[in-house]
């Protein structure tokens, strides 16, 4: 699939003519119309933001949590636009969503992680949009499906929707640590490879979790010439009812972006001097992410330490190491790897594991002293 399948708008809402990145902000819930107000007015002082969020409908994993004021917070979206002037975006997931959405006028939709990983409910919001001129926002799936995030993106425009973006927020994961969503930049080149027309903005607040990853995510994004972010904001985030531990003060966004470095496009880079520049950004993500892998092995290997001390097993456990390095050989082979510069990684990573392990023993030793 690629854009040559989707007829797009021939003037993007999501992108910006001086070629800035796009910057989305606003709380992840709509909590009072005074909480909506403090933060429009605060962000109104932050001159890059230009489109206001905020979660009106809030799919929440388990009964009980807040799951969002309804549609009376759709009147206060209005009244943050006809006081600030900013545009205003609000996620949907069914068709009523939608219509009440439309009816109270708010500029932009978008749809949801857990809304895109199911095709009925896409379809049945691009039917509710048949013959509706709206910008719409889509989220990647909870799960690393790039299809499926294309395909919603199709069904939308078969709807007539042209005005469209894409956000990576994101994916579901086991051992997503240090994230809360593990980014997976990967699947942000290759939805950039295949749509290259189709904005894409990133979510480094559902990726990160916390306050304290917010611009290593976002400066990560940009590196990757993405085309804007959506930050969740708030005006005292402490005690937001959802997500509070992502979100920032106007004051935290303003100081946030004012640290980015954000590359001028290279207007006359040919196409192979771009996708260089991209795979050598990627590469960089992957490096740390290699580094995060090592150092909670490491933390891994210090709990085995100890276990051996306690069980007064030898730390060299050479069945063990030998079991280890057979199965690490089989499964480089499946990825076409060679076998010698594997085999030469992992005695590196035992010898330091081993090290790590001594190392723990000793300061269990040295703390019972």
């Amino acid at each position: 699939m690629s854009t040559k399948h989707l007829t797009l708008a021939a003037n993007s809402t999501f992108k910006r003519a001086d070629g800035k990145p796009l910057i989305i902000a606003g709380p992840c819930s709509a909590e009072s119309e005074e909480q909506m107000l403090e933060t429009a007015r605060g962000l109104q002082q932050v001159s890059d933001v230009t489109i206001f969020r905020a979660g009106i409908w809030k799919p929440r994993t388990r009964p009980g949590a807040f799951e969002g004021i309804g549609k009376v917070g759709l009147k206060w979206l209005k009244t943050v636009k006809e006081e600030t002037g900013l545009l205003t975006a609000c996620e949907v997931a069914t068709a009523e969503h939608v219509n009440d959405a439309l009816k109270q006028g708010v500029d932009i939709l978008w749809v949801g992680a857990r809304t895109t990983v199911n095709p009925f409910s896409v379809q049945e919001i691009a039917d509710a949009l048949e013959g509706v001129d709206v910008p719409v926002l889509v989220k990647n799936p909870v799960n690393p499906d790039l299809q499926l995030w294309l395909g919603a993106l199709e069904r939308l425009n078969r709807a007539g929707i042209t005005d469209l973006a894409a956000i990576h927020r994101g994916f579901s994961s086991f051992d997503s640590r240090p994230y809360r969503n593990h980014p997976k930049w990967n699947m942000a080149y290759e939805f950039k490879k295949l749509l290259p027309e189709v904005p894409l903005i990133c979510d480094p607040s559902h990726i990160a979790g916390k306050r304290s990853l917010l611009q290593q995510i976002s400066q990560e994004a940009l590196n990757l010439q993405v085309d804007g972010l959506m930050i969740e904001t708030h005006c005292n985030p402490d005690v937001a009812l959802s997500d509070a531990a992502q979100q920032v003060t106007p004051e935290g966004l303003r100081q946030l972006l004012a640290s980015l470095v954000v590359e001028p496009a290279l207007t006359n880079a040919t196409a192979n001097e771009e996708e260089l520049s991209e795979l050598r950004n990627l590469i960089d993500y992957l490096d740390n992410e290699l580094i995060n892998i090592l150092s909670r092995r490491s933390q891994v290997a210090k709990q085995i330490g100890i276990i051996k001390k306690e069980s007064k097993m030898n730390l060299l456990q050479t069945g063990r190491w030998e079991q280890v390095m057979e199965q690490r050989l089989k499964a480089a082979q499946r990825e076409g790897l060679e076998e010698v510069f594997i085999k030469a990684i992992f005695q590196e990573i035992h010898q330091n594991s081993l090290h790590v392990q001594a190392a723990s023993v000793e300061t269990k030793i040295a703390e019972q002293a």
